[in-house]
Parts: structure tokens; sequence; C-alpha cells
């Protein structure tokens, strides 16, 4: 994976964060290419490093232009880049995110994002069935505390309508979304190393993924689905 993200890549995204207008955006195009380039040349490396032990179907890298028809900031522009890695096949599930952002808020993560309603029914019915200990056993494994802490994602204050305050899994059935992330300095994105770092990143997310794909792809006796 010889790819990696120049620093010129990191200072046109600095740029354009000061600059965020079109005028500036026009008059510094061949930045923009030069950087565009250099952006899907490391996406591709990290693709082909992620395809030696998952199957992906395809790898996403969204425009830098912002959709301002319901934003309130509308400048026209992201001022970083980010990509999707999209597992392939209905029996694999779990997304791969990557953002590029200079000041230390570059992310390599992935997970459930605002799962559709019979997706989080299932999950929640797996969740109580067995009292939240699988997935519990999976993130508290040391590597993937080390790399990424706890579960994020959007919770209920209380409790679903379907489960009571006091169930044993209650902090789990609690989640409407669940990922992981870990940020990197620009020194670590710069590093020629960076996408062996991001696909190492992207394996401890794997046991998880997994697990979800288990279950979501069976009912709640374990009878497949697809």
């Amino acid at each position: 994976m010889p790819a990696s993200i120049d620093k010129s890549n990191l200072t046109f995204l600095r740029a354009i964060a000061k600059n965020n207008n079109r005028e500036w955006f026009a008059e510094n195009k061949a930045k923009y290419t030069d950087a565009l380039e250099n952006t899907k040349a490391f996406v591709e490396a990290v693709k082909l490093g992620l395809e030696k032990t998952d199957e992906i179907e395809k790898a996403k890298l969204f425009r830098i232009y912002k959709d301002v028809r319901f934003s309130k900031d509308k400048t026209p522009y992201k001022s970083h880049w980010s990509c999707s890695f999209t597992r392939a096949g209905a029996r694999l599930r779990g997304g791969y995110y990557l953002q590029i952002k200079p000041g230390g808020d570059s992310m390599v993560g992935g997970g459930f994002y605002n799962p559709n309603p019979k997706d989080l029914k299932r999950i929640r019915e797996e969740f109580k069935q067995d009292e939240g200990k699988a997935i519990t056993k999976i993130v508290n494994r040391k590597k993937f505390q080390e790399t990424f802490g706890d579960m994020l994602g959007d919770k209920v204050k209380t409790s679903p309508r379907e489960y009571t305050v006091d169930d044993p899994a209650i902090d789990w059935l609690r989640h409407k979304s669940f990922y992981v992330m870990k940020k990197y300095k620009d020194s670590d994105v710069t590093d020629p190393n960076f996408a062996k770092e991001v696909v190492a990143t992207f394996k401890v997310i794997r046991p998880w993924f997994d697990y979800m794909s288990e279950v979501l792809t069976t009912d709640v006796n374990g009878v497949s689905l697809i």
C-alpha cells in the first residue's frame, strides 16, 4: 500500500476552510484536483488492503461540494474528505468510515448509524435475549478498548417503548445508533504507513461486524433470513 496522504493535501483543506467561497475555489482548482487525486489513490490503497481480509463491494469518496439547500451554513465546500467502504452482499453488515480533516479531526471507524426500524428491532431482540452479553464481551476486549473505547451512538433517554428501565441489557437497548471512531493527528495522516494503520484499525471492528451480521441475517431463533 504505497499511497499516502500528501502534506499539500492537508494544506489545501486548511486553505479551503479559511477561504470557503467559489471565487477562491475557482482560482485554486489545480490544487483541488491534485488533492482529490491524492485522496483517491489513498482510498484505493485502503480498499485493496481491506479486501485481503474482508469482502468490499465499493469504496465511495464523498464529493467536496456541499448540499446547502436545507443548511443554515451556506458555505459551498467541505473542509475534509470522507469515504465509506461498503461490505459485499446481504450477509455482510456494517460499514467502514474514513475522514481526513486537519487539526487532529481525522477519524477511522464505522458501525451502524441510524439502522432502519426493522434492523434496530432485531438488534434489540438479540440484546434482550442474551442480556447484552455477546456485544459486551466484544466491546470489552482489550484491543477494542485500546483502539476505540466504548460504543458511541444516540440513545433514548429512558428505555425504548417495548422494554423496561430495569432490563439487564438496558444500556444496549437504549442505543439508536452504534458506531466507533478513532482520531488521528495530522502527523499520523501524512505518515507513509497510514494506509496500513487504517486497515489495521478497521480489522479491530471486524468481530463486532461478524456478530451483527449473524444477528441481522437470522431471526430470534437463529433461522436464516437470506
